[in-house]
């Protein structure tokens, strides 16, 4: 998996957006920790951050391919966590739920490319 172009690719195409999430959280960390804080997540100043950060480390053993099992494991975390309680379009309406349920939908399809990249870590076996 590591050592082919088509794999080095996807893996920098899938990090780049990843790590563009993550830049992104850090640089609207207050307007993030106010949703969260809005959708009752316990201790939003602490756990936005923390789930940023651990967004942005797993992103790099991804694009890197070191420790995968564990960098795919936290981001298919970081997303089955996050994406329920911050997109949860079906308690809401209008042009707010049409919103919320693409980007319910862009996350779930984010957990699938980890769920590959984790069975991708088993197959290969590199530093996992």
């Amino acid at each position: 998996m590591a050592s082919d172009a088509p794999s080095r690719l996807g893996r920098l195409m899938y990090g780049g957006i990843l790590a563009y999430m993550a830049i992104d959280g850090f640089r609207n960390n207050d307007k993030r920790v106010g949703i969260a804080e809005e959708k009752g997540v316990p201790m939003p100043d602490v756990m936005v951050p923390f789930a940023t950060g651990m967004l942005l480390v797993a992103n790099v053993g991804i694009l890197l391919w070191r420790f995968p099992r564990l960098a795919a494991g936290a981001v298919l975390v970081f997303f089955a966590s996050t994406t329920p309680v911050i997109h949860d379009f079906w308690n809401q309406e209008g042009g707010e739920r049409q919103g919320n349920e693409i980007n319910f939908l862009k996350n779930v399809a984010l957990m699938g490319c980890a769920v590959m990249l984790l069975d991708a870590a088993d197959d290969g076996g590199d530093d996992g």
